[in-house]
Parts: structure tokens; sequence; C-alpha cells
């Protein structure tokens, strides 16, 4: 009977370690690096940028009167602003990253 609980109490310990896997890497990460190379589209997936937020980081890119500022169904911020005296679609994807259009 002792030989028994000691299974069970065995099994039962070492079935949560049995469950746990290491989690693939993300195809896109969440945020990026400086030595990853600039990605040619905005990534889509949740953001988390508030509308304040997102203007900022356009704005820190030079970009400036920004308007029609809004999320899109991939989670990409999308809007129009003005650099160097010209107008250009923006977008900010989750990973923080602008791109002019």
């Amino acid at each position: 009977m002792k030989r028994i609980i000691v299974a069970a109490i065995a099994i039962a310990l070492s079935s949560p370690a049995l469950a746990q896997t290491a989690n693939p890497e993300p195809a896109t990460p969440a945020v990026t690096t400086p030595e990853a190379p600039p990605p040619a589209e905005p990534a889509k997936g949740a953001n988390s940028f508030t509308e304040a937020q997102a203007k900022s980081r356009i704005e820190a890119k030079g970009f400036s009167s920004i308007t029609g500022l809004m999320k899109d169904k991939d989670g990409v911020w999308r809007g129009k602003a003005m650099k160097a005296g010209a107008s250009h679609d923006v977008a900010l994807d989750y990973q923080g990253n602008v791109f002019p259009h």
C-alpha cells in the first residue's frame, strides 16, 4: 500500500513539469531592437499604444500636423501627417515602428 501512495505522489508531483513547454519565439517580436532590420510593412497585432502615445511616436520621427489618427482592424494606427512641407499617410505598428507612405 505504501508503494502505491509513493508512486501516486511521484506522479502527481511530476505532472506539472510535464505540462510545461517552452513558448516558441514569436514570429514578430513585441518590440523593435536597434540590431533588427526595420520591417517593410507595419506588423499586425494587438496595439497597446493610446492615441496620444501613437501621435507622440510619430512626432518623434519628424512629422507634424497629425490628423485622422485611428487604429485599424490589424491594430495599426493610421493617419495623415506633414513632414518637410509634404503630406504623408503614416502608420504606427504595435512595436512602435513609424511608416510613412
